[in-house]
């Protein structure tokens, strides 16, 4: 299996040749945006590529690798959306980019060396911009590291960086090898909760995050209701403020995570397939509850354990959410009403235990089944396991 990485290096001396070749990058891809975008949906990147490379090419001027990069990323944008429509989570809209960003194909479109990175200019050809490298990323400009394509980055400090994006093959791991899995039950007032097949667990509180976000939900209402331009600036710097902080806990969350499966020597890794949970359960939960529901990145939760695992050597697996919570994990007795709150006793049995520790000891236990029924069907294989119940 393949492993990826992106490190991030500052550019120490960006130019007007740099911020040019950004700005007419993004106009081709707000060309291509509308081309999709009037067509009424999506279109293959291949024949995409067809509609726009001449204009790309001849009007906006636009180099052939990039002309070719622009296609399929605009493409993949507008393939998602409609994906994420599917589930109720957007809806079909015109998609316009800013020039803050720019992929680029390596050797085609840039090379790298540890302390330099050149790139092909829109008026004066490949340039060489000098880099900020750190220790941490030396090892990854070395063998088994390979450099794939990456991206030009203007963050918000008004500061450019380039996102090299690395990858590595490692051996790919099988689940018939597997001996120790761990169920992760991801939530809100346990951000986290893992436990594995011998029943070592580990909590990752919520309640602080929890209630810094209901600071930013109670300023975002007093600044809605003034309704200012001021007001507005000001929100979009908090939203950008939230999304940061999760980003950063939920990196922190499944760094932890994967350092206590390995600690653990847990070979398979269990998550809940959370596609269309916001649709299924909004009209379960009161009005208080849909904004923390709604807005708390459980997917993005979820891609960082993924990713992270894989770097690690450690299979992830998704198993169907059904019941999860409701299930008894001494005998398997479902009933909504096993379940109050952060307290979980069986309604069959008597059984107690924290309600998100029996739900990821659930997840661990569908995620082991998982490996033993494709044992017994002959067709073992790390496919995921959302029609297993």
């Amino acid at each position: 299996m393949e492993s990826t990485k992106t490190i991030q290096l500052k550019i120490l001396n960006p130019d007007f040749d740099l911020v040019e070749t950004m700005q007419k990058y993004t106009k081709g891809m707000n060309y291509t945006s509308n081309i999709v975008f009037e067509h009424g949906r999506t279109i293959p990147a291949m024949k995409l590529q067809k509609m726009v490379y001449p204009y790309l090419r001849e009007n906006i001027g636009l180099k052939s690798q990039v002309s070719c990069n622009i296609p399929r990323q605009v493409a993949g944008t507008y393939k998602t959306i409609v994906e994420l429509a599917k589930l109720g989570m957007s809806y079909w809209q015109k998609v316009m980019y800013s020039p803050t960003s720019m992929t680029l194909s390596y050797k085609r479109d840039y090379t790298i060396t540890e302390n330099s990175v050149s790139l092909t200019t829109f008026s004066h050809g490949r340039k060489t911009y000098q880099i900020q490298n750190y220790e941490y990323a030396l090892p990854f400009f070395k063998d088994p590291w390979k450099f794939e394509a990456s991206k030009v980055v203007k963050h918000k400090d008004g500061d450019y960086y380039f996102h090299l994006t690395v990858s590595q093959e490692l051996p790919d791991k099988k689940i018939e090898d597997a001996s120790t899995f761990m169920g992760v039950d991801v939530g809100i007032n346990y951000l986290a909760v893992a436990s594995t097949t011998d029943k070592k667990c580990k909590f990752f509180a919520g309640g602080d995050i929890k209630n810094r976000r209901n600071v930013y939900k109670n300023m975002r209402a007093r600044l809605q209701s003034k309704g200012t331009l001021s007001a507005k600036r000001v929100l979009e710097r908090l939203a950008g403020k939230e999304k940061r902080l999760m980003t950063d806990v939920n990196h922190c969350i499944s760094k932890a995570i994967v350092k206590f499966a390995v600690e653990n020597s847990v070979s398979v890794i269990g998550l809940e397939d959370l596609a269309g949970i916001r649709s299924r359960t909004n009209n379960k939960l009161r009005k208080k509850q849909k904004y923390l529901h709604n807005s708390w990145a459980f997917y993005q939760l979820q891609r960082f354990i993924e990713y992270k695992a894989k770097n690690a050597g450690i299979i992830t697996e998704y198993i169907n959410p059904e019941y999860t919570s409701q299930t008894c994990c001494r005998c398997n007795h479902i009933s909504i009403n096993n379940r109050n709150g952060l307290k979980f006793r069986c309604k069959a049995c008597g059984f107690e235990l924290n309600a998100d520790l029996n739900g990821a000891r659930n997840i661990e236990h569908r995620t082991r089944d998982y490996r033993y029924i494709l044992e017994s069907q002959g067709c073992l294989s790390t496919t995921h396991t959302n029609n297993m119940i």
